[in-house]
């Protein structure tokens, strides 16, 4: 299954590989310049699919947990000064996406969601130390009776060009439900409470909406 953020690029890049495909065959007689050409569009394709896929993803509720939001490698755990909305010192756990891991983000706990807000922004690399701050980003909060309010950031890196966003303030959120989307290669990072036990470790490989990131 592929995510709707997918659907209408899905549709152009297999019309536009189709079109490459028939024109190399029918407008260049040379075989093997034929196939130089319509590899590479057929590989762009297989690439496009994968990005786009949207796996299902049965999670177990847990308010005691918090899952990871997205596929990839943490990178970052460390205590930071948050600036934006607590304004105070918290436990950052970021979480890498490459080109070819499902860029689906889900909600990491169920609850309210008390503040969504978009940043324009840079789009340096995602693993900068500066992207969590400098880079198009979205900050949302959502806050339950268990973790008080927990803050994640979708960020953008040097490939997207959009982020999209389904929180919004006053929604409910459903823990490991979708929460939004980030085209082309980006990061996502949690802002936990000082006392949360760290259940990953860094360049662990953690699966959105599966693997415990902390718990209570």
């Amino acid at each position: 299954m592929f995510h709707k953020e997918g659907h209408k690029i899905i549709i152009i890049t297999f019309l536009l590989v189709v079109a490459v495909a028939l024109g190399a065959e029918y407008l260049i007689p040379i075989p093997w310049l034929q196939v130089c050409i319509q590899i590479p569009a057929l590989i762009l394709l297989i690439l496009i699919l994968q990005f786009f896929r949207n796996p299902k993803r049965h999670t177990p509720h847990n308010d005691d947990h918090i899952i990871a939001p997205v596929d990839g490698k943490v990178v970052v755990i460390e205590e930071v000064y948050e600036k934006e909305y607590f304004k105070d010192k918290r436990i950052q756990v970021s979480i890498f996406m490459s080109p070819v891991n499902v860029h689906v983000t889900r909600y990491p706990l169920g609850g309210e969601v008390v503040y969504s807000k978009y940043h324009p922004g840079k789009y340096l690399v995602a693993w900068h130390p500066k992207s969590s701050e400098d880079n198009e980003r979205t900050t949302v909060v959502v806050k339950n009776k268990v973790w008080g309010e927990v803050l994640y950031k979708q960020i953008a890196g040097a490939m997207a060009r959009r982020i999209v966003n389904y929180a919004k303030p006053g929604a409910q959120a459903t823990q490991g439900a979708d929460s939004g989307f980030i085209k082309f290669g980006s990061r996502v990072d949690l802002l936990l409470p000082l006392n949360t036990k760290i259940k990953v470790n860094l360049h662990q490989q953690v699966k959105g909406g599966i693997d415990v990131i902390a718990e209570k």
